[in-house]
């Protein structure tokens, strides 16, 4: 008898399914017995497991199916590790009755499994494993950022600085008291605009800056809260445009459009 080639042809038998290597191995409804082993020169193997991962516990002329009417045993030839069922180890040289959904594994420590099974399931199993990554390669894109160009990044940046010129420039405060407000502030900004490093030294450089500007310039008394609320605006607008792209779900194109209307 030849040996059973390993495959995921699916059809209507009953199949042996070798769980560490996702392989399955037909049982024909008309071959009466199989062997399972390794080659050898009394009894060649029907399903040979020589291939197979941690093969070494089993042995050559390890064990043996047989079908009765569609009725299947499977028997222990004496091996050296011993064959179980379901956890079940067997006694050499009884047949023991299977069931779809069975759990067959050769030798100790479950290191060659099989599932007694028919190829139906294996073909739902596999469809379902198939629809199941189809699924995921169609959510995954929708989840990645969109990445922002060249050119919206340096609007966005743009209209940052323009903000803080604006709000500086109406500061009433002395030169020497508000270059360093005014430093730590751009210095802030162009942490901002680095994505390598954290932007939280952005914002904590920024908040200094602005705390500066305020307790040396009398800030809240000598700017006009128009001013303060336009420069906030453009800050927002261009941060928004520097990391999303966008500006409240609208990019540039859009943007331009509903300009131009």
């Amino acid at each position: 008898m030849q040996n059973l080639s390993t495959s995921n042809v699916i059809g209507l038998n009953l199949e042996l399914f070798h769980v560490q290597s996702d392989t399955a191995f037909e049982l024909p409804p008309n071959v009466a017995v199989f062997h399972i082993g390794k080659p050898n020169d009394q009894i060649p193997p029907d399903i040979d497991v020589s291939n197979l991962p941690d093969a070494d516990v089993v042995s050559r002329i390890h064990a043996q199916i047989q079908n009765h009417i569609n009725n299947y045993f499977i028997e222990d030839l004496g091996s050296s590790n011993g064959t179980f069922v379901n956890n079940t180890r067997l006694e050499a040289r009884t047949p023991c009755k299977i069931h779809l959904g069975d759990r067959i594994d050769l030798g100790q420590g479950e290191k060659v499994t099989f599932i007694f099974q028919d190829k139906i399931q294996h073909q739902q199993n596999l469809l379902s494993r198939v629809n199941s990554t189809t699924m995921q390669a169609r959510i995954a894109p929708q989840n990645r950022p969109t990445p922002v160009n060249q050119r919206t990044k340096s609007v966005g940046f743009a209209l940052m600085v323009i903000a803080m010129i604006i709000l500086t420039a109406n500061i009433r405060v002395g030169i020497f008291f508000g270059i360093p407000g005014i430093l730590l502030c751009i210095s802030g900004i162009f942490i901002l605009c680095q994505q390598r490093i954290n932007p939280n030294l952005g914002w904590i450089l920024m908040a200094l800056g602005i705390t500066v500007i305020a307790f040396t310039g009398n800030v809240f008394a000598s700017v006009n809260l128009l001013i303060v609320l336009a420069s906030s605006a453009l800050f927002f607008a261009g941060y928004q445009l520097l990391t999303t792209g966008k500006i409240l779900n609208y990019n540039l194109r859009s943007l331009q459009a509903f300009i131009k209307k």
